[in-house]
């Protein structure tokens, strides 16, 4: 049988999330998370949906893929299934095609697992590789250091203090306690923990969402920022810190972040916590 694209929506958005759990072991190459769907359900369960695709044969899914932003697919693929030629022709066949509704016409990215057979067959369809991001990945075994800070686990009312720790993190965030809010609703939240870290005269300095894709799987740190008016104090290490342990807690077997390889501050902070660097990774490019 033929692989069909499909868009899950809001009924189909539990079986997407429990294929990305699946998918996630260790060795894995840097992929989506179902923290990532869970960071997009700040922009709620509909948009969520509307977002997501996935491509199936005889009803099993064998990948997964989400419009993070205008012009950015970030795919994933079933292990078992990296070198699949069938399923690798249509995935460049729906994301070359703007009329299949993935991605637009015009300049586009895509994030896919390293090796697999479709980075080969979009670079012979003329795309070219992104900017490099830096995988970090911490081993959880071990127990993990104290960040030496006030961290505090984020719930419903203390949401707008994460949300101002997020925007004076990230230079034009919108980010608001009721985007908080829809974020902790989805279903990814369920295995997830919201942290703010601070100084000590009592300043949120700090901010870290993690999720956890079950236990013995990889989790992921996202999104992590530092208080612009904080920097340099520590602070990066501490929060990643923290939220290697409250994987750890959850019982994740490593924790596993990525950051633009320009962000040399981000690596250092990651660094400094005890985060080993992976060999770097890029997005396939389609220019206008």
């Amino acid at each position: 049988m033929a692989i069909a694209l499909g868009e899950p929506g809001s009924d189909g958005l539990r079986e997407a999330v429990g294929v990305l759990r699946d998918w996630q072991y260790e060795g894995a190459p840097m992929q989506l998370h179902p923290g990532d769907v869970g960071w997009f359900w700040r922009t709620g369960a509909q948009a969520t949906a509307a977002a997501v695709r996935t491509w199936s044969r005889n009803g099993r899914v064998l990948a997964v893929g989400l419009l993070d932003g205008p012009g950015l697919l970030r795919l994933t693929i079933e292990p078992n299934a990296h070198q699949d030629e069938e399923l690798a022709r249509q995935l460049v066949e729906d994301v070359t095609q703007p009329e299949r509704g993935v991605l637009p016409a015009g300049k586009v990215n895509i994030e896919a697992p390293s090796g697999a057979l479709v980075h080969d067959l979009l670079s012979e369809e003329g795309w070219h590789v992104g900017e490099p991001w830096t995988p970090l990945r911490r081993d959880l075994t071990e127990q993990v250091n104290d960040p030496d800070v006030r961290i505090e686990e984020v719930g419903p009312e203390r949401a707008h203090v994460f949300a101002a720790v997020q925007r004076a993190a990230f230079d034009g965030s919108r980010f608001t306690d009721e985007r908080w809010h829809a974020m902790a609703a989805g279903l990814p939240f369920a295995d997830a923990r919201s942290l703010v870290a601070y100084d000590d005269r009592g300043h949120a300095v700090a901010a870290v969402t993690v999720w956890s894709a079950g236990p013995g799987r990889p989790g992921l740190l996202e999104p992590m920022g530092v208080h612009r008016e904080h920097r340099r104090h520590g602070y990066g290490k501490a929060i990643a810190l923290a939220a290697a342990a409250a994987l750890r807690e959850l019982g994740s077997s490593s924790a596993i972040v990525c950051t633009p390889s320009s962000n040399v501050g981000a690596v250092a902070a990651y660094r400094s916590a005890g985060f080993q660097q992976c060999p770097e990774v890029r997005d396939r490019c389609r220019d206008a």
